[in-house]
């Protein structure tokens, strides 16, 4: 055992007694000692109840004869962070996330790692660390919350978000928005959509580091308390059989949560975390394999905010298995990959069933033959940008435009519901990459703005920064290089025409390159927006959007 090195033979008599200070028994040091990174706090509703799920997942530890030792990890609510400097800091806290469970791990020798989380960033920081430390380890959800209702309508968060627009343009009242926000969130868990924290949890399915169901059991339901004791007697197991993520998390492991990512139509920012979790798997993965891969899976699920579904009809539906079994159809899986429980992914998906064909469609019937992200190229974006397809109006995806220039995503959510945004403006976000912004805020605010005030079919967004996986509309983020590195998206100017062809995966500025290479030669890098404490280091170490923002 890995832990026998902090607590084993003369030498470790001073460490033993730390241990016996604590209250912990000879007997509880015999056993392997599991580390429960734990994210729970009282400021994210899909970690609110995540001490309940601790000590459900230390019962499984202790079922299966290891200690578990809980400790803490910090987490950030995007949807409290948006819209202003705490946004800043939601991307760079997965960075943090991935070195202080590293850390502990390290520090005091675990024998194996259970990683809880349900939201954003904390997810695909937990799965860095766990791919960073190779060791036994295995990722548990807390859950996606339930559906609110509305007007006799499914609603989640998204909804309140696009609200603000609808007030602004007269399509809704002050008090229809005050009913809506005390409903649209009705309990904990992750928030109701396919956004980015549970299309991570899904993908973490798909990568065989979570359980089945992990991404989609409600956390309101009494089963998430039964998969985290799952979880640690499955811990056990991996420690006993020696697999560890490493075992686990290869190429075609990412091959296949990408498969589901496009089948789901997840968020955009999924594109950022599983480049990162790859890179500190040692695993090559680029750009190209996520549009390689959109080109062959189709868009089965239309859950919010790209149709009426949420989570909790997904799990009615058969969840992740019954994606993975319907894509598996068409070869579109690989199913010799390991997972978690010891088996294959191929054995899990052959006991999965799909109930229905509303909320999983079949192959035959896509909502799209193309995944739902593509990735886009062209003289705006040599480096790449990021666009959800299957969320984007068919309208929108061939536009040219004028462009309406902004340095900050305030300025342009002020321009947007003021009025001043019309039908057929390009606006551009620039200076919110992950070294300009610092730290690539996502625009659910100027999106959501967009889609209340009726222009979500007729006005496009793009940005160096990225999106919530709440937003809809033609959102193009992630524009790399990023304006703050002299990106092309720096040298855009009012009234520019730029044009976007999403099938074709082109956007490009239609200037010529006489005029680019006079607007190169008088663009000044900015000064920094932050010049100390964290982000400022963050600036200086991120890498670009187009290789998953991790640190050089």
């Amino acid at each position: 055992m890995k832990s026998n090195k902090v607590k084993e033979g003369l030498e470790r008599a001073p460490h033993r007694s730390l241990f016996y200070a604590m209250g912990y028994s000879k007997e509880e040091l015999e056993r392997p000692l599991i580390g429960i990174a734990n994210s729970y706090n009282q400021i994210i509703p899909g970690h609110i109840h995540l001490r309940e799920i601790g000590e459900a997942a230390a019962a499984g530890v202790r079922i299966a004869g290891g200690t578990p030792v809980e400790f803490g990890v910090i987490g950030v609510c995007d949807g409290i962070a948006m819209g202003h400097i705490g946004m800043k800091y939601s991307l760079p806290s997965r960075e943090l996330i991935a070195d202080s469970i590293e850390t502990m791990a390290k520090a005091h020798q675990f024998d194996g790692l259970i990683l809880i989380a349900s939201c954003d960033k904390i997810v695909p920081g937990m799965l860095m660390a766990a791919a960073r430390l190779d060791i036994p380890c295995i990722m548990l959800s807390g859950g996606p919350m339930l559906a609110g209702k509305f007007k006799g309508e499914d609603v989640s968060l998204s909804k309140v978000f696009e609200a603000v627009g609808m007030v602004k343009s007269g399509r809704m009242t002050l008090e229809e928005l005050e009913a809506l926000e005390m409903v649209a969130c009705p309990s904990c868990g992750s928030c109701a959509g396919v956004f980015t924290a549970n299309t991570m949890n899904c993908l973490t399915e798909a990568l065989g580091m979570g359980l089945p169901g992990n991404g989609t059991i409600p956390a309101a339901y009494s089963e998430r308390k039964v998969l985290a004791k799952r979880a640690g007697i499955t811990i056990m197991n991996l420690v006993n059989l020696g697999i560890t993520s490493a075992d686990i998390l290869t190429r075609e492991a990412f091959h296949n949560a990408i498969a589901v990512d496009m089948a789901l139509g997840g968020s955009t920012n999924t594109v950022l975390h599983l480049m990162a979790i790859a890179y500190e798997a040692g695993v090559p993965l680029e750009l190209e394999d996520f549009d390689r891969i959109s080109r062959l899976v189709p868009h089965l699920c239309a859950i919010d905010p790209i149709g009426p579904h949420h989570m909790e009809d997904l799990y009615w539906a058969g969840g992740i298995p019954a994606i993975m079994k319907e894509l598996s159809k068409k070869g579109l899986i690989q199913e010799n990959c390991l997972t978690v429980t010891g088996k294959p992914i191929g054995i899990i998906i052959q006991q999965a069933q799909r109930r229905g064909e509303e909320v999983i469609r079949p192959l035959e019937k896509p909502y799209h033959q193309q995944g739902g992200i593509a990735i886009l190229r062209g003289n705006l974006a040599p480096d790449g940008a990021v666009v959800k397809y299957a969320a984007v109006s068919p309208r929108m995806m061939k536009r040219n435009g004028r462009a309406r220039v902004f340095d900050d995503e305030e300025s342009a959510v002020r321009a947007i519901l003021a009025g001043e945004i019309k039908s057929g403006d390009i606006v551009v976000i620039r200076y919110e990459g992950p070294k300009g912004g610092p730290g690539m805020r996502e625009m659910l605010m100027p999106t959501s703005a967009l889609v209340g005030m009726g222009l979500d079919e007729e006005v496009a967004l793009l940005t160096d920064g990225r999106f919530s996986g709440a937003t809809r509309g033609a959102a193009i983020g992630h524009i790399s290089p990023e304006a703050a590195e002299g990106g092309p998206i720096a040298l855009v100017q009012e009234g520019d025409v730029i044009s976007i062809d999403i099938p074709e995966r082109r956007i490009d500025l239609l200037i010529s390159e006489e005029e680019f290479a006079k607007r190169r030669k008088t663009w000044q890098a900015p000064q920094p927006k932050i010049k100390e404490g964290y982000l400022a280091r963050y600036a200086e170490k991120v890498s670009s959007s187009g290789k998953g923002a991790v640190f050089k």
